[in-house]
């Protein structure tokens, strides 16, 4: 992703604790295949799409694809590479994003009134510092501390690519005309099962055990207590939500939380996000643009608010941040990547042990532990091979424009 979750970088952005062996990595190599992925993704879009900032959680994509490159410049190449001269000095205030010792930034909300660069200007940005990554990785692609800032980089800029997916689907929704980012776009494959997987009472060892890559919020590894309990192998549908929403759950107050209601009565929620109604049937609109909605297909854009309430409706809970690695680990659980994040009603609080390191990179994700609630899998919009069973994503309880859903658990104490 990703993920900070204040639109910065998608799901559950963190510093990189890995032990990185530069010898085993083509480094050039992969800069090339996350740098082009990047560009990829943006290749559907027209220089006006780019432009467009739809709320403040969001960013514009121009603005996403300027920022991954100010991280390499900022971190990368200013400190390492003494003949690399800065492409605009004036980009580092205008896509810094939350590094405060960094230096001054642009406020955030206001991202999409920056028309100047435009994008063919951010795409030759990204040319200038491709090359220069490109002349250094050539002659220190075996140092260890370069390693590991390309590392993190290359996570960092993937979490972009999951936001840069995420927000322009926001701002079609706005659009009228529905237009889609992709007319060729087809959901993932999803199973179709059912049943629960049993979690046995017993201590349990949570977190990255330090081989290779991880976000810093993923650790220490520690031992946790999981309690008798089991959890849904199947993720929550449409048609289960449908069930809900017949039964009047959005206007019951005995199923949310207090905050959760009130933001569902302020908003007028009154199904998933996207959801609307075309000649009395459910549409949603996706990436493919307007689609019907499909029964069997896991239920997705709904807050952690709202999958707190169906829990409640459902009779169950939502499962533990800890519950959910037990079972990922074992393999009981169905689509827990590629699919939708799960929810899961762990706050999100620091491991014990936990310390963020020193430096402005230590900025990256421990101011953010508060308020936030757990995410655990990964989406449909999550890069190739950025998804591992101990990755933290977290997002605001009232949040629903990521690819978020649910599954269920079921207290057996």
């Amino acid at each position: 992703m990703l993920i900070d979750q204040n639109g910065e970088a998608p799901a559950g952005a963190g510093v990189a604790s890995a032990r990185v062996e530069a010898r085993d990595v083509d480094w050039l190599s992969r800069y090339r295949e996350v740098r082009g992925e990047t560009e990829r993704r943006a290749s559907f879009l027209s220089p006006e799409d780019q432009q467009v900032q739809s709320m403040p959680d969001a960013s514009p994509t121009k603005w996403h694809r300027a920022h991954v490159s100010w991280f390499f410049e900022q971190f990368l190449l200013g400190p390492r590479v003494p003949s690399y001269r800065t492409y605009d000095e004036r980009f580092a205030f205008l896509f810094n994003s939350y590094y405060v010792a960094a230096g001054p930034r642009h406020a955030r909300f206001a991202r999409g009134l920056v028309t100047r660069p435009n994008a063919d200007e951010v795409t030759r940005y990204r040319a200038h510092v491709d090359a220069a990554v490109d002349a250094l990785l050539r002659g220190q692609s075996d140092d260890p501390e370069v390693a590991a800032i390309m590392e993190i980089g290359l996570n960092h800029e993937q979490q972009h690519q999951e936001l840069m997916l995420t927000d322009i689907l926001h701002a079609f929704a706005q659009n009228p005309t529905l237009p889609a980012y992709d007319p060729s776009w087809r959901p993932p494959a999803f199973a179709r099962g059912s049943g629960w997987a049993d979690l046995d009472k017993g201590i349990r060892r949570i977190g990255h055990d330090g081989d290779g890559f991880s976000f810093d919020n993923e650790g220490l590894a520690h031992d946790a207590l999981i309690l008798e309990t089991r959890i849904a192998k199947a993720l929550v549908t449409n048609r289960e939500w449908q069930g809900f929403m017949e039964d009047r759950g959005y206007e019951r107050a005995e199923l949310w939380l207090v905050d959760g209601f009130a933001t569902a009565q302020k908003e007028g929620w009154e199904a998933p996000g996207y959801w609307r109604r075309v000649d009395g049937r459910w549409m949603v609109m996706t990436l493919g643009g307007l689609k019907a909605v499909d029964p069997d297909a896991p239920v997705c854009h709904v807050s952690h608010y709202e999958a707190d309430a169906f829990a409640r409706w459902s009779g169950k809970v939502l499962p533990s941040e800890f519950e959910w690695e037990v079972a990922a680990r074992a393999g009981d659980l169905d689509d827990a990547f590629g699919t939708v994040w799960q929810w899961t009603r762990s706050p999100y609080v620091a491991y014990p042990g936990y310390r963020p390191l020193e430096g402005t990179l230590g900025e990256y994700n421990g101011k953010f532990m508060a308020n936030q609630m757990v995410l655990r899998g990964s989406s449909l919009a999550t890069p190739d091979g950025h998804s591992r069973l101990t990755y933290r994503n977290f997002f605001y309880p009232q949040q629903r424009w990521q690819f978020t859903g649910l599954r269920l658990a079921d207290d057996r104490s």
